[in-house]
């Protein structure tokens, strides 16, 4: 998938163009919708499927303080794009600049003389232009003046339920990874290098990976099934992780400790993702480090069983 990260890389005979546009924070159930829409389209008419988001999030430059944790990491994100049929994204900075651009010059500049867009598929309380001065009502004005359709995606439900970036940060947040994935329409995951840790686990518990997160949300500290991957050579283990601050060995430091439950070569990974699965349980301290070993391997037992039910399913 090609990725711009500014208006000057996208190509001048870029297009024509079906377009979505959002912050497709976690691209979760809902968004992925709306991408297989726009893959659709494109596919009936001989057009690009393409996406246009923003880096920062706009609350990011707009009002910070209320700025929220993202899901996942742009690589994540374009990721989850592409494997929805989305072959372009444009990664627009968003900027004080681009928050002045009435709706009308966004569109001219943007959609129209930049990505030559002939549909624009949207969420139906899509706002844009200075001050969201524009709406879907603007946007379908501005589109027959400029030469494009415009779709709204409509509010998509879930067992009654909306789904949307929010809920899902709060579930996150709260440990409760399955519910979450279920809304994300995949794992909610962590994903960074691979760094040393305190050595602690390797002599007197279990050996684990340690991953520094690149991730801003981050979930709620316990234990957890998890499934792991190589990012370079797309290996995958079935896995435990253990978020939280060691208390059994005095720590102090938020750590992310991943034990592999299959078969390991022994060459470490330089960058993995860790999908997290479902909540096993609390992080807490035990008396002795041989306490936390049988406990971590009551864990792994769970782990595995949870694992089978997965593949059987």
């Amino acid at each position: 998938m090609r990725a711009f990260r500014v208006v000057s890389e996208v190509p001048a005979d870029f297009g024509p163009c079906v377009l979505a546009i959002g912050n497709f924070d976690g691209v979760h159930a809902g968004h992925r919708e709306i991408l297989r829409r726009v893959a659709a389209i494109a596919r009936e008419r001989d057009f690009i499927p393409a996406v246009l988001t923003f880096d920062p999030h706009p609350a990011r430059v707009l009002a910070p303080e209320r700025a929220p944790k993202l899901i996942g990491t742009i690589r994540q994100r374009l990721r989850r794009m592409e494997a929805e049929g989305v072959e372009a994204a444009m990664l627009l900075p968003f900027s004080t600049d681009l928050a002045r651009l009435s709706p009308e010059q966004f569109v001219r500049s943007i959609l129209s003389d930049t990505l030559h867009t002939r549909v624009v598929i949207v969420g139906e309380d899509f706002r844009f232009g200075h001050k969201q001065a524009g709406d879907i009502r603007t946007l379908r004005t501005l589109g027959e003046r400029f030469g494009f359709e415009v779709e709204s995606a409509g509010v998509i439900l879930q067992g009654g339920q909306r789904i949307s970036s929010t809920a899902i940060r709060q579930l996150i947040q709260n440990g409760q990874v399955s519910r979450a994935c279920r809304m994300l329409g995949a794992p909610f995951a962590l994903e960074g290098p691979v760094v040393k840790g305190h050595g602690v686990g390797s002599k007197q518990t279990v050996p684990t990976l340690n991953i520094e997160p690149e991730n801003e949300l981050l979930p709620a500290t316990g234990v957890y099934v998890t499934r792991t991957r190589d990012l370079e050579s797309g290996e995958t283990w079935h896995s435990v992780t253990n978020v939280g601050y060691r208390p059994t060995f005095e720590g102090r430091d938020l750590s992310w400790e991943t034990f592999l439950l299959d078969p390991f070569d022994g060459h470490t990974p330089q960058r993995i993702e860790v999908s997290f699965l479902k909540f096993i349980r609390e992080e807490r301290k035990f008396d002795t480090p041989e306490l936390l070993r049988a406990r971590i391997m009551k864990d792994v037992a769970y782990a595995k069983r949870l694992h089978r039910r997965l593949k059987n399913s």
